[in-house]
């Protein structure tokens, strides 16, 4: 049949188990399953692991990682900062290239679009503090709905601190009465008719309840005709789908690396400024050390003013926190070797057979559930959301007895996110087994 391409032949699919291990026999992402851990039931069985999207699995290098920077704290103290193995005074810069790669960003000629650091919470509200400057009539933020809380938090934090009201100058657009995903073109329609008003576009690059993908060059596109600035939050999409955040002129973007980057609980984040804007160091900013220049940042009290970077760099607070970002050097070396747009291909191609499976095992006419996700091309990464209109509760237990890990969210909505460097079209083929048998 021929290996995994970038456009999927639905057609050629079939639904019986020997058709998914030709599948995973033809895949070239293959071999990188056996790079991570994969946890195991109580039987020693591998449990069906569908849950990339809220957290990644660890590879099997992170340990190696961690335990050589302990090793290097434990023999040289203070003294790591400059001799270590991997010197930590410069740690971070060892992920310009490979972040740059992960969201389509340049790297190097002294103009770094992208830096790891914090959390995502943290750096969206760090990149607030530059990019959302209300003036006049022009104050309001826009997003999508549904928003993950944390963003609606600090969305309505910047609104009040600068004397706004949340219930008038935070802008919702949301699907149609009746839909779950938000129309495209029910986006642009609001863009240009609140965009006068409008100081910020901060939305999703990926919803994180439907896994709608949004076009996230249209929407900057759409929001800069309108003058205003635009950002994402990338924490559905880094890793997951293919970005290119220079190229479609995104002002900024934010991510956490915990989910489909594979870092490990609580993983430090990563953020993107355009480059233009990081040669701006007279943009308003909260000020650290790290973000000074490094040519006087030892100088300590001798230069009692703060000095930016002239890139993405200039926007850092701390110094990097070395065994949180060690599992993060396992991860991005992966997803330099395999690549984001064979990840993608594999996504597209196992997010489909999932996709087949469900719904061919419904035709009987059951209607006790249905795929939320956006099924066009572009439209979606790997996650699909499934909405159960029958005990979704019920069936989600049943999914765990039956040893997979997906996730819940209220009221009725099962995630499940099939990963193309670990997940395989078996686990694609057990999982709607296992979930459309219930009906039967």
């Amino acid at each position: 049949m021929g290996r995994v391409e970038a456009s999927v032949d639905t057609t050629s699919f079939r639904p019986d188990e020997e058709f998914a291990r030709r599948l995973d026999a033809d895949d070239p992402l293959r071999a990188f399953r056996d790079e991570f851990e994969i946890p195991r039931r109580p039987d020693g069985e591998d449990v069906i692991y569908l849950c990339g999207n809220s957290l990644g699995l660890q590879p099997k290098a992170a340990r190696r990682l961690v335990e050589q920077e302990l090793d290097d704290w434990a023999r040289r103290g203070v003294e790591g900062h400059f001799t270590a193995s991997t010197p930590w005074y410069s740690y971070h810069e060892q992920f310009r290239e490979a972040g740059a790669r992960l969201v389509g960003a340049r790297s190097g000629g002294g103009a770094e679009e992208v830096v790891m650091m914090n959390s995502l919470t943290v750096n969206l509200h760090l990149m607030m503090v530059s990019f959302f400057r209300p003036s006049g009539e022009r104050r309001a933020i826009l997003t999508d709905w549904p928003t993950f809380p944390s963003d609606i938090y600090a969305l309505k934090t910047h609104l009040v601190t600068r004397g706004l009201d949340p219930g008038a100058d935070l802008i919702f657009v949301r699907p149609r009465d009746g839909e779950h995903v938000v129309r495209p073109d029910d986006l642009d329609e609001a863009i240009a008719r609140e965009g006068k008003r409008v100081a910020l576009i901060l939305m999703n690059g990926v919803n994180f309840l439907t896994g709608q993908a949004f076009d996230l060059r249209r929407i900057t596109r759409a929001g800069h005709e309108q003058g205003c600035l635009v950002g994402f939050d990338l924490a559905h999409a880094a890793g997951n789908v293919e970005l290119h955040l220079h190229d479609w002129d995104v002002d900024f973007a934010c991510w956490c690396s915990y989910k489909y980057l594979n870092a490990g609980p609580g993983a430090v984040g990563g953020c993107f400024v355009h480059e233009r804007h990081g040669r701006d160091t007279s943009l308003p900013r909260y000020a650290g050390w790290w973000g000074n220049d490094p040519e006087t940042r030892f100088r300590m009290q001798l230069e009692p003013d703060f000095v930016a970077r002239g890139d993405v760099e200039g926007w850092q607070l701390s110094n990097p926190p070395i065994l949180a970002l060690a599992p993060l050097r396992a991860s991005l070396e992966q997803f330099s070797r395999a690549g984001m747009p064979a990840l993608a291909a594999k996504s597209r191609a196992l997010t489909a057979y999932l996709r087949y499976l469900l719904e061919h095992a419904d035709e009987s006419g059951g209607g006790w559930f249905e795929i939320i996700t956006p099924r066009e091309p572009g439209a979606h990464g790997c996650q699909l959301s499934v909405l159960v209109h029958d005990d979704p509760r019920g069936r989600y237990r049943a999914l765990e007895e039956a040893g997979v890990v997906c996730d819940f969210r209220e009221p009725n909505i099962i995630r499940v996110a099939p990963v193309p460097l670990y997940n395989t079209f078996h686990d694609a083929w057990r999982f709607a087994r296992i979930l459309t048998r219930q009906s039967r």
